[in-house]
């Protein structure tokens, strides 16, 4: 059973539900509006909240090599039995610290962060960013999408707005070149009046 993350409540209690969901979800329809960002073939992308890694899965299927990251254990060990490959590294670890990515040392040229940065709170935010920004390598890109909308039941949800994510990636290096508003694609989010903003940067080194 998981240890209790903040911002992971309701995965572990309904994570059959979730594989079933997420795995109807087309990557190329969930992305189209960034996958023109993502580099060719072998790159190294980092999944930050990979679920049952669905993109993960994708993202190796083209020849990428993927580091994903999820820590609620119920969707993780589902997604290694779903997906297994040899170029998807599983991690357990969790925002805002990124604790045990951080001791790698390690730099991508993809960051992703796909419906995860609204679980965090305002602080977690702001202790958030530097983190994930010190995971992109210069030039690299971070791909972000946040959640408008009505929060479900035993869900832990927070208000986030392209303004401040955008305010808080600058002050770290990173540029944004995209910004872009799009309704759901699943019926279900849909009908809740669910929309998302999808955010892309480019690392730049931070002059300090």
């Amino acid at each position: 059973m998981s240890i209790k993350v903040s911002g992971t409540e309701g995965y572990a209690e309904n994570a059959q539900s979730f594989v079933k969901q997420w795995r109807n979800i087309s990557f190329a329809a969930r992305h189209e509006p960034v996958l023109h960002l993502i580099p060719p073939a072998p790159s190294r992308i980092l999944d930050v909240g990979s679920g049952v890694g669905t993109d993960a899965a994708a993202l190796s299927a083209l020849g990428h090599t993927v580091v994903a990251v999820e820590p609620v254990d119920e969707l993780r060990v589902a997604g290694i039995e779903l997906h297994p490959s040899s170029r998807v590294e599983w991690i357990n670890d969790s925002l805002p610290d990124l604790a045990i990515l951080l001791s790698r040392n390690e730099t991508f040229d993809v960051v992703m962060l796909t419906a995860v940065w609204m679980h965090l709170d305002e602080a977690q935010r702001r202790r958030a960013m530097p983190n994930i920004a010190s995971l992109v390598r210069e030039g690299g890109i971070l791909i972000m999408s946040l959640r408008h909308g009505p929060v479900p039941e035993g869900r832990r949800m927070f208000a986030v707005s392209a303004e401040e994510t955008i305010q808080l990636a600058r002050i770290q290096g990173l540029q944004p070149v995209l910004n872009l508003r799009a309704e759901s694609i699943q019926q279900v989010n849909r009908n809740m009046g669910v929309t998302w903003t999808r955010l892309a940067f480019k690392s730049h080194s931070r002059n300090i």
